[in-house]
C-alpha cells in the first residue's frame, strides 16, 4: 500500500488472515523504505476472528465476511462484551485470541479447493457456542440475535484497528496511513479512521488482500536495485482491455443469437450522445451493463466493469436482485459519485477511487438515494474523476444534468461468478439476465419490451 500511496511518509499497517507465519504487521514508511515495528503470529488473528465468526453466524463459503459487514447496521452490540473475552488488547496495540474458542490453535484446520473455489473447514471450538448460544445454520431465518452478534463482531474489529493505529501514532505521529491485508476491504471501519484516530489521510490500495502483495514484492525488490519511488496509483484501471475491433466481431458473429433475445445493436461513436442516451436510460429505470476500457484490479467494480442504476429508485435493489443479482436483500449497493460533489452528499470528505471506505451520507440526502443508502445511512462510496476515468465521468455528469443527482448506483457486472473481464462474458451475461442495456464501448446493445399480443 505505501510503495503506491501519494504519502512521502506515513504509518503502514497490514491486517490479514495469515500470511507467511505472521497475521498483523506495522511500522513507518519513508521515501523507498518501510520499518517494520512489530508483527503478530499465529495463531493469533483479527482475519481468523472475523472469519469464524462468520462461520458462526452460517456463512460458510470463503470470503463471506463481507456479508457480516453489511448484515451489522441491522443489530446492535449487545454481544460486544462477549467478543472481548475473545479477542484481547493491549495498550501498545497488539492483540491475542482466547484458544479455547479456536480450533485452528490446536488441531487442524482444512483447507481444500471445491469445485475451483477454497474451502476452509470449522474455525470455532464448542466453547463459542457455550459463550453465544448455537450457532446458526447456513439456511436457518436470520433472528435478531444474529444481528446483534454481527454488529459486535464488526464492533470488536474496529476497537481492535483502532487500539493499534491509535497506538501507532503516539509512537509515529503524522497524519497520514496507508492500510494493506484481507481485512483492508474492511470499507466500514477504514471508513471510520479519520473519526477514531488521529490520521487524517487513508491510502487503502485496490487490491488490499493477497493480490496487491505482488505490487509490494515487486516494489521492494525495485527499491533495493536502486529503483526511485513510482508515480502514486490513483486509478485501478490495469486489466485486460479491448478494442473496438473485437466488440464488432463478437456483436456480428452473435447477430443472429442477440435478435432472437429481442435485442437491437448500434454503434455511437459520439462519446457525449453515448454517456447522454445511457444517462437517460438510467434515469427511466433500466438496468445498465456497462463495459469499457481495461479491467479494475482489485475486487471492486469501478466503472469499467459495472452493472448501473438509479440511486433515487426505493425498488432499485430489488430490481436488481430480481433480474440479476439474486443475492441477501440485507447487502447493499454502492454509489459511485462526482468527487467534487462528496462533501455536498457525505458527512466526510476524501478521495476514495477505489470504493475501500464507506461514509455517512447527510441525514437530508437519505430520501434522494435510497437505492445507495444503507440501514445506518452509510453508503460505500466510490469518487470518480475526470482524469482517472474520463467516459465514466462524463456519463455520471449527463445523469446529474437530467436528475440533479451526481452519483449512479453501481455493482459489479457478475451474476453469482466472477467479474466479467472479457466482451463477450459481458455479452453472456447480459443475454443471461434480465438487464435492459448493455454498453460495450460504443456499442449499445438494447432489449426491446417484447411485442403485445393482439
Amino acid at each position: 500500500a505505501f510503495h503506491v500511496s501519494p504519502f512521502d511518509e506515513a504509518v503502514v499497517v497490514s491486517v490479514d488472515g495469515f500470511g507467511d507465519f505472521a497475521s498483523a504487521a506495522w511500522g513507518f514508511g519513508s521515501g523507498t523504505k518501510i520499518e517494520v515495528d512489530e508483527r503478530v503470529y499465529f495463531p493469533h488473528s483479527l482475519g481468523i476472528f472475523y472469519q469464524a465468526l462468520t462461520q458462526y453466524l452460517g456463512f460458510p463459503n470463503y470470503g463471506d465476511e463481507y456479508k457480516v459487514m453489511g448484515l451489522a447496521p441491522y443489530g446492535k452490540p449487545e454481544f460486544l462484551g462477549a467478543m472481548r473475552k475473545i479477542v484481547n488488547l493491549e495498550s501498545n496495540g497488539e492483540f491475542s485470541l482466547s484458544p479455547q474458542y479456536f480450533r485452528h490453535i490446536k488441531e487442524k484446520v482444512e483447507y481444500e479447493w471445491e469445485n475451483g473455489s477454497p474451502s476452509v473447514g470449522q474455525l470455532f471450538t464448542p466453547a463459542l457456542e457455550s459463550l453465544l448460544g448455537p450457532a446458526r445454520k447456513k439456511d436457518d431465518p436470520l433472528e435478531q440475535k444474529h444481528k446483534d452478534i454481527a454488529r459486535s463482531v464488526q464492533a470488536m474489529y474496529e476497537e481492535a484497528f483502532f487500539n493499534l493505529l491509535n497506538a501507532l501514532h503516539k509512537k509515529h505521529g503524522g497524519d497520514a496511513v496507508c492500510v494493506a491485508g484481507g481485512c483492508g476491504m474492511n470499507s466500514v471501519a477504514n471508513g471510520k479512521i479519520t473519526l477514531n484516530t488521529p490520521f487524517k489521510r487513508v491510502y487503502v490500495q485496490s487490491a488490499a488482500g493477497d493480490a496487491g502483495g505482488a505490487i509490494g514484492a515487486a516494489y521492494s525488490v525495485h527499491h533495493s536495485l536502486g529503483g526511485t519511488r513510482a508515480e502514486p496509483m490513483l486509478h485501478a484501471y490495469l486489466g485486460p482491455g479491448c478494442d473496438a475491433a473485437e466488440i464488432d466481431a463478437l456483436l456480428t458473429a452473435r447477430k443472429s443469437e442477440i435478435a432472437e433475445a429481442g435485442c437491437t445493436v448500434a454503434r455511437i461513436d459520439d462519446e457525449g450522445a453515448l454517456c447522454a442516451q445511457t444517462a437517460t436510460a438510467i434515469s427511466e429505470g433500466k438496468v445498465v451493463g456497462w463495459f469499457q476500457g481495461r479491467m479494475e484490479w482489485g475486487p471492486r467494480a469501478l466503472g469499467n466493469r459495472s452493472i448501473l442504476g438509479d440511486p433515487r429508485r426505493a425498488d432499485m435493489k430489488d430490481i436488481l436482485n430480481l433480474k440479476i443479482k439474486r443475492r441477501e436483500s440485507f447487502r447493499p449497493f454502492a454509489p459511485s459519485v462526482l468527487r467534487e460533489a462528496v462533501p455536498e452528499w457525505f458527512e466526510l470528505d476524501g478521495d476514495v477511487p477505489f470504493m475501500m471506505q464507506v461514509y455517512p451520507i447527510r441525514a437530508e440526502k437519505h430520501a434522494a438515494i435510497p437505492a445507495v443508502t444503507h440501514v445506518d445511512g452509510s453508503g460505500r462510496l466510490q469518487t470518480v474523476d475526470a482524469a482517472t476515468n474520463p467516459r465514466y465521468y462524463r456519463l455520471i455528469s449527463e445523469f446529474k444534468a437530467l436528475t440533479g443527482v451526481p452519483m449512479v448506483l453501481n455493482t459489479s457486472f457478475n451474476e453469482n461468478e466472477p467479474v466479467v473481464c472479457k466482451p463477450v462474458e459481458a455479452l453472456d451475461c447480459f443475454l443471461r439476465t434480465k438487464m435492459d442495456l448493455l454498453v460495450l464501448g460504443d456499442f449499445i446493445v438494447v432489449r426491446n419490451p417484447p411485442a403485445r399480443p393482439g
